[in-house]
C-alpha cells in the first residue's frame, strides 16, 4: 500500500512540480545542451549527473535535476538501477542515478547519425 503524504507533503510536492516544468518551458536552450550531452553520453553507455555537470556549463539551480526528469519522462532515458555517490560538493556525497538510454532514446541517435551523416555526403559533393 502506497504512503499516505501528509497536506505538506502534496503541497511541497506539486509545487516542486510546477518549478520544474517552469524551468523546462522558460529555458528551451539550456535544455538543448542537456539533451545533447545525454545523447552523447548514452550512445557511449551508462552515465550520472556527475558526468553531465563534468562537460555542461553552470545551469541554473535545480535545471540539470529538471532536465533529466523530462528526458525519463519522455521515454529516452530510464535509470539503471544503480546509483552512485554524487560529485558535487554540496551534496555531501548524496546517492545520484545511474542512467542509460531506453530503446526509443537509442532510435532517437540512430536518426540523428544517419542525418548527420547525409549532411556530411551532401556537404562533400
Amino acid at each position: 500500500m502506497p504512503k499516505r503524504l501528509s497536506l505538506a507533503e502534496r503541497l511541497a510536492a506539486d509545487e516542486k512540480n510546477l518549478l520544474l516544468e517552469d524551468i523546462v518551458r522558460t529555458d528551451d536552450w539550456s535544455l538543448f545542451l542537456v539533451q545533447q550531452a545525454v545523447l552523447m553520453f548514452g550512445r557511449r553507455g551508462t552515465f550520472s549527473c556527475n558526468d553531465l555537470r563534468d562537460v555542461l556549463p553552470e545551469l541554473g539551480h535545480g535545471f540539470l535535476g529538471a532536465a533529466i526528469n523530462a528526458l525519463r519522462t519522455g521515454g529516452i532515458i530510464e535509470h539503471t538501477g544503480v546509483m552512485v555517490p554524487s560529485t558535487q560538493v554540496n551534496t555531501h556525497g548524496h546517492r545520484i542515478a545511474v542512467w542509460q538510454l531506453t530503446p526509443r532514446g537509442l532510435a532517437v541517435v540512430a536518426r540523428r547519425d544517419l542525418a548527420a551523416r547525409a549532411e556530411q555526403r551532401r556537404a562533400a559533393a
